[in-house]
């Protein structure tokens, strides 16, 4: 066939994982919208849902904290009150009889200290409750994000920076964290108190309780001001720093890639640059959010004094009920009043900036999951001597589909025999780029078909298809006849065995990383597994031979004996059908040779379809898929396209093919 006109178009999504070309960098997200940020809807939304996780035990915790505090704040205005007793009681009488007996005043005294000591009680049973509450809901906040990052397909994660993933688990839980622990039970507290202050005050003096609310009010404008530009910025640093931290990630993991390009001197400017957008963005959200406390102090200081000279007046002119007992209460319930006004004043940012936090938090738990609407299982079989097929609870060599019959009629099982069919594909990442055009192509039970081609061609997005991490958007694909679509997603991807080219290893030992292929493997398994892909003989010159542990990263091993270890990870899963991309690259030739005996040994009759850039390890597939852009250009076994030289020709032998 000819090759097309078709634009070149990567095989895979734009950018790759923490690649340039991939949306959604940053950590702003959609709750960190430039702007004014304000209490919406949408923001009582988000606090309305972070309380749904305080449930069970920790619905009683906080409870009970609202319960201690509600008594703290009595305790705080009975101290206030007690000025007005004590003068107008106790003092006063005292002075003008010249009395000098204390014991009434000490009774009062001893019954007020243990008033103190009950309020000392209360604040540190709610401290302890709080921090007990707010670390268990956001656990289960953590549990549930977790979770759901398992329910997502695989499209997401290249539509996503890993960074920007990970600083929703750290700095926005932790903002959560601070508003859980911190700032709300702060708020609580001083609303309960600022009611009964109120109440207390009113009872007092009604004249100068309307003074204060007039200078309340007039320091809230003041708050509200400064409170949303401050929440502006907080809201563009946890922007700023989810994109430093994506850049610090990809930095970190591609330090080989910058050693060898002598990239650091960029790399630092460049870091520069996003680190000086934080520093700058921080900085003006802290200077606008601290100089509320001085400003807020300021004016209660200035309240106290007009108090103190109105009250004054209107004691000394003796036109009101106003006693200088009273005035000193109030003086004192003023400051009690101001304290918690100013304590919720710089609390605002810290609730914005962590609801901003929880909508990106909640925007993930929001994502619509990997949808599944597959019928057909996969179970183990044996077969009778009349070739009619039974259900197993354990593997007896045979695999077999497992479907529902109609109407409740019972289900039919049809063995697993490989056969593998794709039948006029077309494919998209995105609306408007095709990748796939048209691709027809079977595996017969039991072959090994081979795609080759220039990168981008669309190799690796064919068996993204075969394993539905992405769905086809015309055609179709069939495995032993059933549409793929039929077949329950776990239940595929079981008997889809994969070698990728990136390795992925977990901290662990060798045996856990081996068995991670199949969870139920026997230690002789595993160790079986090991010695089919050739990783045997190096895992027991280890220290400590399968049970040595290493990093995720696999640092302590070569990169070819990272992936053997995951071509064992493989062989110990046992699928009939197995995907090799790129499942040699990382071995040098030497070690190619030495392990593709074992390859063989494991693809030994099983359906596998294997993509390779060298040529050699597919010339014994029964067929060979040559792309190009997004097309099937040639097919045929080795012989076949040598004869033809053609595209395989080319690649095969690196000159121009005969025919030009």
């Amino acid at each position: 066939m000819p090759q097309n006109n078709q634009p070149n178009m990567n095989g895979r999504p734009a950018g790759g994982p923490g690649g340039p070309g991939r949306p959604g960098g940053g950590g702003g997200g959609r709750g960190a919208a430039q702007g004014k940020i304000r209490f919406t809807p949408g923001t009582g939304k988000s606090l309305k849902r972070l309380f749904s996780f305080i449930r069970g035990k920790y619905l009683v915790m906080f409870i009970i904290a609202l319960c201690m505090m509600g008594i703290a704040s009595l305790v705080s205005v009975k101290a206030s009150l007690f000025m007005k007793t004590l003068i107008d009681d106790y003092i006063s009488p005292m002075v003008l009889t010249g009395s000098h007996d204390f014991s009434p005043l000490l009774k009062e005294l001893l019954t007020l200290a243990c008033i103190y000591a009950l309020g000392i009680a209360a604040s540190l049973c709610n401290s302890l409750l709080m921090a007990n509450m707010s670390q268990g809901v956001l656990m289960n906040v953590r549990v549930a994000l977790f979770e759901k990052l398992q329910t997502l397909p695989v499209a997401y994660y290249h539509s996503h920076q890993y960074g920007d993933i990970m600083s929703r688990f750290t700095n926005d839980v932790n903002n959560m964290r601070q508003m859980l622990s911190q700032s709300i039970p702060s708020v609580l507290s001083s609303l309960l108190t600022i009611v009964a202050v109120l109440y207390s005050m009113i009872r007092i003096s009604p004249t100068l309780t309307l003074v204060q609310l007039v200078a309340v009010v007039f320091m809230y404008v003041i708050t509200i001001t400064l409170g949303t530009r401050s929440a502006m910025f907080f809201t563009k640093r946890q922007r700023a720093l989810g994109e430093m931290n994506s850049y610090i990630e990809e930095l970190i993991n591609g330090q080989k890639v910058v050693k060898v390009f002598c990239y650091e001197e960029r790399a630092k400017k460049s870091f520069d640059g996003r680190n000086s957008s934080l520093q700058e963005t921080t900085t003006r959200a802290n200077i606008l959010s601290n100089i509320l406390m001085p400003i807020m102090g300021n004016m209660s200081n200035v309240t106290y004094v007009v108090l103190a000279f109105i009250g004054g007046v209107l004691a000394i002119k003796g036109k009101s009920a106003l006693t200088l007992g009273g005035l000193a209460s109030f003086l004192s319930l003023s400051k009690s009043f101001n304290r918690p006004v100013s304590q919720i004043s710089p609390q605002i940012n810290s609730v914005v900036m962590a609801l901003a936090g929880a909508q990106r938090v909640f925007d993930v738990m929001d994502e619509k999951p990997e949808t599944d609407e597959g019928e057909v299982t996969l179970v183990y079989a044996k077969e009778a001597e009349d070739g009619t097929l039974t259900e197993t609870d354990s593997f007896e060599g045979i695999w077999a589909w497992k479907e529902p019959g109609a109407l409740g009629t019972g289900s039919t099982l049809t063995r697993l025999r490989g056969d593998v069919r794709l039948q006029d594909v077309d494919f998209s990442y995105e609306e408007g780029h095709q990748i796939l055009y048209d691709i027809s192509l079977y595996a017969k039970p039991g072959q090994k078909i081979a795609f080759v081609g220039s990168t981008g061609a669309g190799k690796t997005t064919i068996t993204n298809l075969i394993n539905r991490f992405y769905d086809i958007q015309d055609g179709t694909i069939t495995y032993d006849g059933i549409d793929i679509k039929r077949i329950r997603k776990k239940d595929l991807r079981t008997s889809l065995g994969m070698v990728l080219q990136e390795t992925r290893l977990f901290t662990g030992t060798i045996m856990e990383n081996i068995r991670y292929g199949r969870l139920d493997a026997t230690d002789e398994e595993v160790i079986a597994a090991a010695k089919l892909a050739d990783a045997h003989s190096f895992i027991e010159k280890l220290p400590e031979g399968y049970n040595t542990v290493i990093s995720g990263s696999g640092s302590q091993l070569s990169q070819g004996q990272c992936q053997l270890l995951s071509i064992a990870r493989c062989a110990v899963a046992n699928p009939p059908v197995m995907i090799l991309d790129e499942a040699t690259s990382s071995i040098d030739i030497r070690t190619e040779a030495q392990i593709q005996k074992g390859m063989d040994q494991l693809m030994h009759g099983r359906t596998v379809f294997v993509i390779a850039h060298r040529l050699s390890t597919v010339q014994n597939s029964n067929a060979i898929m040559v792309l190009e852009n997004g097309h099937i250009i040639e097919r045929g076994d080795h012989d076949d396209l040598i004869a033809q030289q053609g595209r395989y020709y080319q690649l095969y032998t690196g000159t121009t093919p005969a025919n030009g």
